[in-house]
């Protein structure tokens, strides 16, 4: 029984993957734009490290995808999983929302008013 094709999945799963953080990395580089106007050292201390890690996933894909079309080639029925890619991709999400919420709260006139 054959259940791996070369030239399907695999292809499909990286240029998801990769579609999702060239996407990630547009909102964090307009985050950083836009961070920058009001405080440029937050700016870049949240940015430029959430930009790496986008990077690290960006780049860890390919690594993925040649391991998994290899362990595929070698053994056809093989299930390939792993939570990296899921994990470095949760975590710039969640650090590119933290972001926001600070320059949101750091801007809201209501807050301003308080102290």
């Amino acid at each position: 029984m054959r259940i791996f094709e070369s030239g399907l999945q695999p292809e499909r799963t990286l240029l998801a993957w990769r579609r999702t953080c060239l996407v990630l990395a547009l909102g964090v580089a307009v985050s950083i734009r836009f961070g920058a106007i009001t405080d440029p050292l937050m700016a870049v201390l949240i940015g430029v490290p959430t930009l790496a890690l986008v990077g690290g996933a960006y780049a860890f894909t390919s690594i993925r995808y040649h391991r998994a079309t290899r362990a595929l080639m070698d053994n056809p029925t093989a299930a390939i999983s792993g939570g990296k890619a899921v994990a470095a991709v949760t975590l710039t999400a969640l650090l590119i929302g933290l972001a926001a919420l600070v320059f949101v709260v750091s801007q809201s006139a209501v807050l301003a008013g308080w102290l």
